[in-house]
């Protein structure tokens, strides 16, 4: 963006952007806690990628989706994605077709109406530093994974410093093991120039988000996890692109 413009986007942002969207995060986190009860269903999903939507095209960053014609939506996945920035969460969101729920820190429950809003619509909250409460959260998860509900992970499990790919924890490729289910590496790229860590406002950059190939994960017993995962990172660095 021109150095001039600068100084006028985030003026835009700082009177327009973000209270216009934080109303749609108000609505959707109200709508979503009173159609609890149909929390798993498309014209819920709808509305909440709406949410996401929104908060990219506010920001009128450039959107690029690669992939979503190799994922059946009657098919439960376990989508692993690159984590750069917040934007990435509402670049999913946006524009992931499947229904998911999000494995998130148990941190992001105080949020102010995302925290309730996420809770009613069942995504599954972990708390990273205590093994009992993390392999509950996994049990949850579990539960939610048939009929083409997927979950959706970022196995780093914080945002990257420096914009380079961390090392994958366990969680996600248990949960395929366990449920045979297929892993999908989603690779994200453009999101950490947006919001870097630390950042309040939005930096103006295109961000693309690349579909992977289905991993049969049966194919890889529990002994050879670390294979498993080697590979699925590998995938998702393999189609990161400098934007």
């Amino acid at each position: 963006m021109n150095k001039f413009l600068k100084p006028f986007y985030y003026l835009y942002q700082a009177v327009f952007a973000m209270p216009v969207f934080f109303l749609i995060t108000v609505y959707t986190a109200f709508f979503t806690l009173f159609t609890t009860k149909w929390k798993n269903s498309d014209f819920v999903h709808r509305t909440q990628q709406f949410w996401a939507k929104s908060y990219l095209k506010l920001a009128f960053l450039p959107v690029t989706v690669e992939g979503t014609e190799k994922l059946d939506m009657k098919q439960s996945y376990v989508f692993v994605s690159n984590h750069q920035s917040t934007t990435d969460v509402f670049l999913i969101y946006g524009w992931l077709p499947s229904v998911f729920k999000w494995i998130m820190k148990q941190e992001l429950r105080k949020v102010p109406f995302i925290g309730f809003g996420c809770a009613a619509a069942g995504h599954i909250f972990i708390e990273r530093q205590n093994k009992r409460h993390a392999l509950e959260s996994i049990g949850n998860a579990e539960q939610v994974l048939h009929d083409g509900v997927c979950v959706v992970v970022f196995p780093e499990g914080t945002r990257s410093t420096n914009g380079q790919v961390g090392r994958f924890k366990r969680g996600a490729f248990h949960i395929a093991q366990e449920l045979q289910l297929p892993i999908v590496p989603i690779s994200l790229s453009g999101c950490y120039e947006t919001v870097p860590k630390g950042k309040l406002f939005v930096r103006w950059h295109p961000v693309k988000m690349y579909i992977g190939d289905p991993i049969d994960s049966t194919k890889y017993p529990k002994e050879q996890m670390d294979e498993l995962i080697a590979l699925t990172r590998e995938k998702v660095i393999e189609h990161i692109e400098k934007l």
